[in-house]
Formats: C-alpha cells, sequence, structure tokens
C-alpha cells in the first residue's frame, strides 16, 4: 500500500500544503520545528484517526482557524482509493469520507492506511512509565481490531464515570449506589481488552525475539511477558473467567478505591516487560541493549501488520536514526527495502541518495525533487 497524495489545510502549521510521494522512500528534511513530525503526524491520523501526540482533536487546528482537513490519495487493496477528515475546533463531532462515502468511525477505514510509527521516545519505552508502553501496544491493537479500539474507548469512558464517582462521594455519598453497575461494566469490558492484549503480545514477543535474535548476532535470548492484575493467571481464558478475574481483584481493592477516590484496579494498569536471557532489561539493561529491544519491537509491529493486511504499512521514522550509532543505522535501513517509507531528517548526511527528498520550511514545501 502507498499514499501517493496528500493536502492539509489549516493542519498545525500547514495553511494549504499538497505533496506528491514515492513508493518507496521519503526523507523530509529541515530545520526543527519546521514541521516535519506535523507531517508524519498528519499521515498517521489519515489512516487511523488518532495523533500520536495530541490528546485533543483542537491541538490539530492551525491556531486562529475553526477547522482543519486532511485528504490523501491511497493505493491499497488492490484500488485506488481516499480517505478525508474534516477536523472542528469546537464540539462539533469531526467527519470522515472514505473514496467519497460519509463514514462514522475509524473502524470503518480499517486497513486502508495502516501506519507505523518509530520515534526517538521509542527507543527508550522499554526503560520508561507502564502508560507509554500501553499506549504503544494500543496504537497498534487500534489499526489491526477495531472491535478493540470500540472496547478501549468504552472501557476508559467507564473508567472516567468511575472515577468521578470516587471523587464526589464525599458530598453526594448516594453516589456510591452506582458503584456496583459500573465496576460490573469494567470487568466485563476490561476481560475483553486483556484478551486482545494477551495474544498480541504473545505473537509480538515471538516476531520481536527473531528480529532480536538477527540483530544481536544470537547472543540473547529476547523474551516478552504480558503484567495484567494478579488474579488473572492465564490471560487467554474465556472471556467470563477473565471477568470472574477482574472482580476478584476489584473487590479486594474496594477499600482502598473508596479511601484514596482512585481507580486502583484493572487493565488500565497493564504492562509488559521485556527480559534478555533471563534478565529484566528496565533494570539492567545497557542503553545499546534498550535499543535494540525496542527496534526489535517496531519491526516485529509492522511484520505483524503485514501479515494482518497482506501489504506492508506505511513506516514512518521520526528523526530516529540520528540516534542510532551506525551499526543500528544499518540494521534499521536494511529492513526497509520493501515498502513505503517516511523519513524525517535535521541533517541528511549519507540519507539524501535513499529515496525522494521533500524539504520543509516552516510549514510549507519548499522545494519536491
Amino acid at each position: 500500500m502507498t499514499l501517493n497524495e496528500l493536502r492539509l489545510e489549516s493542519y498545525r502549521n500547514y495553511l494549504d500544503c499538497s505533496f506528491t510521494f514515492d513508493p518507496g522512500v521519503n526523507l523530509i528534511l529541515g530545520d526543527n520545528a519546521q514541521g516535519k513530525t506535523n507531517l508524519l503526524e498528519a499521515i498517521a491520523y489519515l489512516g487511523s484517526g488518532k495523533s500520536f501526540r495530541a490528546q485533543r482533536t483542537a491541538e490539530l487546528i492551525r491556531f486562529g482557524c475553526s477547522c482543519a482537513q486532511l485528504e490523501g490519495k491511497v493505493f491499497s487493496q488492490e484500488r485506488e482509493q481516499s480517505l478525508r477528515w474534516v477536523l472542528f475546533s469546537g464540539n462539533k463531532q469531526r467527519q470522515l469520507w472514505r473514496s467519497g462515502v460519509k463514514k462514522k468511525t475509524s473502524g470503518d477505514i480499517a486497513g486502508v492506511l495502516p501506519t507505523v510509527l518509530f520515534c526517538p521516545e521509542d527507543l527508550m519505552v522499554l526503560k520508561a512509565g507502564s502508560s507509554q508502553r500501553r499506549r504503544l501496544a494500543d496504537s497498534v491493537l487500534c489499526q489491526l481490531r477495531p472491535n478493540y479500539d470500540a472496547a478501549l474507548t468504552e472501557y476508559n469512558r467507564i473508567l472516567e464515570q468511575k472515577g468521578r464517582i470516587l471523587k464526589d462521594r464525599f458530598e453526594n455519598p448516594i453516589l456510591l449506589d452506582l458503584l456496583p453497575e459500573y465496576n460490573a461494566r469494567l470487568c466485563r469490558v476490561g476481560a475483553v481488552l486483556i484478551s486482545y492484549r494477551a495474544r498480541f503480545f504473545e505473537a509480538l514477543g515471538r516476531q520481536a525475539g527473531e528480529y532480536h535474535h538477527r540483530f544481536s548476532g544470537g547472543s540473547e535470548d529476547f523474551q516478552l511477558e504480558y503484567k495484567t492484575v494478579s488474579t488473572v493467571t492465564d490471560p487467554q481464558a474465556s472471556i467470563d473467567r477473565l471477568e470472574e478475574n477482574l472482580r476478584e481483584h476489584l473487590e479486594s481493592h474496594s477499600r482502598a478505591e473508596l479511601e484514596s477516590a482512585q481507580c486502583l484496579t484493572g487493565p488500565h494498569k497493564d504492562d509488559f516487560e521485556i527480559s534478555l536471557s533471563g534478565t529484566p532489561l528496565k533494570a539492567y539493561g545497557s542503553q545499546g541493549q534498550t535499543r535494540t529491544a525496542a527496534i526489535s519491537l517496531k519491526l516485529a509491529q509492522r511484520e505483524l501488520m503485514k501479515r494482518e493486511f497482506g501489504e506492508e504499512p506505511v513506516l514512518l521514522l521520526d528523526d530516529v536514526l540520528s540516534e542510532l550509532d551506525p551499526g543500528r543505522q544499518d540494521f534499521v535501513l536494511n529492513q526497509i527495502d520493501s515498502g513505503q517509507v517516511f523519513i524525517t531528517c535535521c541533517e541528511p548526511g549519507r540519507f539524501t541518495k535513499i529515496g525522494k527528498t521533500i524539504r520543509i520550511d516552516n510549514g510549507q514545501l519548499k522545494n519536491d525533487n
């Protein structure tokens, strides 16, 4: 699959800019804060309806503008297709079209333009807090499984409502009567999330292990372990069994939740842990080992998406090569000999010869050759 054309109107620092892309490697050059990452964000948003940086839609709209538009022409699923998003700064719902037909949710465009993003922060995600690792996993699963995306949205909505009940119950104790219903719904939807995650992490760990074995010359054994609530002894058990496990854990924490006025248990606390030859990477891994493992995870993510959709997902490398030593640069570049790739870079150096060059200057296309 390839993104052939893209037009941005009032998106971030782009007022009105059109691009044409190469089906292979596209090198995006420019100084810092000129819009290179904004362009990658727009490509990812076009295919998923999600930003890897912004929490609110209004953040994506150019300052002083009431709406923004992203429109792209894609060759995917053996045919030409178009995607169009219109975003609004107020409470008005965003709008989506696929090949001229209005759609309701981002799930309606699953598989049209899947992307894999790799940025400098990902290189150290295995050393960071659990929330960043959950976000990494969720970003992949939401593209692979639209039902997971819907379940995650529902879980977060219920979790937010339960959190308000716990905080407001001091002033309005009658709210506690609602807790059993919210807990039951959290356990049911949470069981769905755990089921999806367990199978995903098993496949991701297996594939990443193959990349890491090649990357490290076979010197290290890569293992990924999914961490969820302690009462879940088999994350791949039935939904009913997982729901029961979550209920048990929630009941054991009910008093602590009331006292702290916080939601303390559930898959919103999930994590995963990487070990190399039995040694936990987060606690004992070197910077080089951590980066190698992170690269392996990203390449594994790309491979899983390729298997699912039958086509190479678009690969987005946001200034990541400059963070790697020559050996790791070569390993990454040797893995991208197929599919469409976008690479942002401030200092082109030896990368200027690997594909089409696109220069960005303050949200404008400086030249396109």
